[in-house]
């Protein structure tokens, strides 16, 4: 307020309440105005008496009010950018995430983005505080971090296309399965420590990892890893002929052979040793005499087949 003969000054009155004084001149004074409404006349007393009054009117800054949060849940560590939307949100003071400060990054009337503060496992109001009030408050739930313990099968075809299983825990929320870089598709889930997925095609041995907005899961106990096996392939059968009373032994020659988990003779099983990647070594089962075809099969689905004939005992 200016004017003259202000040294001095002992009160500031705004109708009947004392301001407070915050510097003084002659011809100037500034003072913090305290809490009323409507119009009311300011005076300035100094030793020499009190001033004419002029009016000041008091207007209502509106309370914020909030509509929506995005998004509306995200990790127990915080760090994530959250934007708040609603009306009158114009200089906010605070944002609360339960009773604790998130950092306010930009302001305008109608949005706010925010960094949410860390908080445990659980949904607490997030509520916006103006000159005008505090807002209604909206819920945000805190998740906790995915954890994939085991998956099943551990093997498949480098191909892609076979449903895994994905056993662990915090996993209701999840939105992206991946295998390596690569993203599963079909993702369905069954609990919260269960989902299943179609696996992509991919090579070698990857880590499965879960995303929910708790974050993306990472290595801890269990064992998290899918391997990618080629189809199985036989190239040779020595000897390619036996006993229609089975007993006789065969050494089946080829590749992606380290997973055998079937040999058959004609569709009857075989008994079998894996020697190494190229080689398994089968004993023939009975059957009648006559050509049939031998396969075998692996994680990664049935190799070619190759002809084993039966002599008549």
């Amino acid at each position: 307020m200016t004017g003259t003969n202000l040294t001095g000054a002992t009160q500031v009155l705004f109708g009947a309440t004392p301001a407070t004084i915050l510097t003084n001149t002659p011809t100037q004074i500034t003072a913090t105005a305290p809490a009323g409404t409507g119009t009311t006349n300011v005076t300035v007393t100094t030793p020499n008496g009190t001033s004419n009054p002029l009016p000041y009117t008091y207007t209502t800054t509106p309370a914020p009010t909030i509509t929506t949060l995005n998004p509306t849940s995200g990790p127990t560590s915080g760090g994530n950018t959250i934007t708040i939307t609603g009306t009158n949100l114009t200089g906010a003071t605070q944002v609360l995430f339960g009773a604790t400060p998130a950092t306010i990054l930009t302001n305008t009337p109608t949005q706010i983005t925010a960094t949410a503060p860390a908080g445990p496992p659980s949904v607490v109001n997030v509520t916006v505080t103006t000159a005008g009030g505090t807002s209604n408050p909206l819920p945000y739930v805190y998740v906790a971090a995915p954890v994939v313990i085991s998956v099943s099968p551990q093997f498949g075809s480098d191909t892609g296309g076979n449903t895994v299983t994905i056993i662990g825990s915090n996993l209701a929320l999840a939105s992206a399965v991946h295998f390596g870089p690569n993203l599963a598709t079909g993702l369905t889930v069954i609990s919260d420590n269960q989902l299943t997925v179609t696996a992509p095609p991919g090579t070698g041995t990857v880590v499965v990892t879960v995303t929910t907005p708790g974050g993306t899961s990472t290595l801890g106990p269990g064992s998290p890893y899918y391997t990618y096996l080629g189809a199985p392939v036989i190239t040779s059968l020595i000897p390619n002929q036996g006993s229609e009373l089975g007993g006789d032994s065969v050494t089946i020659n080829g590749s992606n052979l380290t997973y055998t988990d079937s040999v058959t003779f004609g569709g009857t099983p075989a008994s079998f040793s894996v020697l190494s990647d190229a080689l398994v070594v089968a004993t023939t089962p009975a059957h009648a005499a006559g050509t049939v075809n031998v396969q075998l099969h692996t994680p990664a689905g049935n190799s070619n087949t190759l002809p084993f004939t039966y002599d008549p005992a």
